[in-house]
């Protein structure tokens, strides 16, 4: 019984660490990666495909990212869905790859952008403490219902809260790392 709370506790508390991860891989931090390119959907044949499934993404130096589609029908459509993603990048294209020069960001633009992180990452554990909530709720229900004892009751919560402190940490360590990232120059 308190296994399979503490496992979707777990798992829960897990994915939202790792939707946190994803979204602050898309955030544009002055130097190019195709990650930044992930939100991108392009209308091919009249389906929404993602970008990466038509085409290869490199990024041969640190501002530039560099498109080679497989279809080179597709050129036109690739530009527009990127323009379309609103990502706040500008491709250009040669006819064979489309290139996308990836601008430096100013210093108030890397301070606003860390802002943001900052809330984001907030967010995250906010639902990161309503699961540890829930689940201690859970865990009350039970001992009402008489399926556990008082003890493993407490026994669980602290287990929760060790989950919960160590679930924290890695989003701190995450927004610290993506901070960092963000700021150097």
């Amino acid at each position: 019984m308190l296994d399979t709370v503490f496992q979707e506790t777990k798992e829960k508390m897990g994915k939202a660490v790792d939707t946190l991860k994803g979204e602050l891989q898309k955030v544009r931090t002055g130097r190019a990666s195709a990650n930044m390119l992930d939100a991108v959907r392009v209308d091919y044949y009249g389906t929404l495909t993602p970008l990466s499934q038509m085409a290869s993404i490199s990024t041969p130096e640190s501002r530039l990212l560099v498109i080679q589609p497989w279809d080179a029908t597709a050129m036109k459509e690739i530009e527009k869905g990127i323009l379309k993603a609103n990502v706040g990048l500008t491709p250009s294209n040669d006819g064979k790859v489309i290139r996308i020069s990836i601008p430096p960001l100013t210093e108030e633009r890397r301070k606003d952008i860390v802002k943001q992180i900052g809330k984001s990452c907030e967010d995250y554990k906010v639902g990161i403490r309503n699961l540890r909530r829930d689940s201690n709720e859970t865990l009350k229900a039970l001992k009402k219902d008489g399926d556990i004892s008082e003890d493993d009751m407490f026994k669980g919560q602290e287990y929760i809260q060790k989950m919960t402190d160590e679930h924290i940490r890695q989003m701190e360590d995450i927004q610290k790392a993506k901070e960092k990232e963000i700021l150097e120059f």
